[in-house]
C-alpha cells in the first residue's frame, strides 16, 4: 500500500515537473535596442582595446605631439564605429528578420521555444547559452556576441514566472 502512494507522489511530481511551462507575453525587440545593448556588450567583454589606444597615447611623452592622442582618440572611434556598423547591419539582414519580429516566449527546463506564430518558432536549448546578465528591467542570455535573447520583466504574466525563470537559470549555473 505505501509503495502505491510513493508511485503515485513519483507520477504527480512527475507530470508538475513537466507542466511547468512560462509563457510570456509577445514581445518585439527594438532594433535600436539590439544595436545599443551589443555595443555595450562587445566595449564590456573587449574593455582591453581601450588601454591600447591609452598606450598609443603614451607615444606623445615619447614625442611631444598631438598627433598621439588624435590618432588615438580616431583609431577607437573607428573601432567603436566599426561595432555600430556590424549591429546596425544585423538588424538590415534579411536572414535575422525573423529576431527582430514580434513573437512569444516558451521557456522550461530543457529549452526556449522562440514563437513568431503557433506554426512557426525556433528552440533554443540551454547548452546553446554562454552566459546571463540579470539587469534591472530584464534577463538577457547571451548566444555569443552578436545574439542574445532580451527578456524584460514587463513580458512575464506573473512574478512567479520570472522567479520561475530564475530558479531555471540557478539551476543551470547561468546566475548565481
Amino acid at each position: 500500500m505505501d509503495l502505491l502512494n510513493q508511485w503515485d507522489r513519483w507520477i504527480f511530481a512527475r507530470e508538475t515537473i513537466i507542466a511547468m511551462i512560462i509563457k510570456t507575453k509577445k514581445y518585439q525587440l527594438p532594433t535600436t535596442t539590439y544595436i545599443k545593448m551589443g555595443l555595450v556588450s562587445i566595449l564590456k567583454e573587449q574593455w582591453w582595446v581601450i588601454l591600447i589606444a591609452l598606450a598609443i597615447c603614451c607615444g606623445y611623452f615619447w614625442i611631444a605631439s598631438l598627433w598621439w592622442i588624435f590618432g588615438a582618440l580616431l583609431a577607437y572611434g573607428l573601432y567603436v564605429l566599426f561595432w555600430a556598423i556590424q549591429f546596425t547591419g544585423v538588424t538590415q539582414m534579411e536572414q535575422n528578420k525573423p529576431i527582430f519580429q514580434k513573437m512569444a516566449y516558451e521557456i522550461d527546463s530543457r529549452q526556449i521555444l522562440m514563437k513568431i506564430n503557433t506554426k512557426e518558432g525556433m528552440p533554443v536549448q540551454w547548452n546553446m547559452i554562454k552566459r546571463v546578465e540579470v539587469s534591472k528591467d530584464a534577463f538577457i542570455l547571451y548566444l555569443s556576441k552578436a545574439q542574445f535573447i532580451h527578456l524584460p520583466y514587463k513580458i512575464f504574466n506573473s512574478d512567479n514566472d520570472k522567479k520561475f525563470l530564475e530558479a531555471i537559470l540557478k539551476r543551470k549555473e547561468l546566475i548565481k
